[in-house]
């Protein structure tokens, strides 16, 4: 692999929740191998309070966590996309250049009760960490 981190922009619409999520945990799991940067397609004004709880609880950082609209990462070199909701991936834009993209949908716990954020967690380290793997290896 190159001596850069291979980057992964996870999409959501909100930015507030699951693709906040998402980024810190390949952050975290894939350190060194991975730069995970989060937007979203009409994003929050800030990141949900249960997926900062979540986050916390599993002993990760959330220092810096902010909603960013697409518009914020459109020039960045970005390897992969990855759309974590139904609605990031009808209203995923077209980037300056073709883009490998994988569709993960992951249940949006907003409004719901923290064991909720923790479960959605679960599943994004679950599923989303091996996806992105497999990706880095095509």
């Amino acid at each position: 692999m190159a001596d850069t981190p291979y980057t992964v922009l996870v999409l959501c619409t909100g930015n507030s929740c699951r693709s906040q999520m998402a980024e810190v945990l390949l952050n975290h799991d894939l350190a060194g191998q991975v730069r995970a940067i989060s937007a979203g397609t009409r994003p929050q004004p800030k990141v949900a309070d249960g997926a900062i709880a979540a986050l916390k609880a599993a002993g990760l950082a959330t220092d810096g966590l902010y909603p960013k609209d697409i518009d914020a990462v459109m020039n960045e070199d970005i390897d992969l996309v990855v759309t974590v909701c139904d609605n990031a991936k009808e209203a995923c834009p077209v980037f300056p250049r073709p883009i490998p993209s994988i569709h993960l949908p992951f249940h949006d716990p907003h409004g719901e009760p923290l064991e909720s954020f923790l479960a959605v967690r679960d599943d994004i380290r679950a599923r989303l960490i091996p996806a992105v793997r497999e990706a880095m290896q095509r």
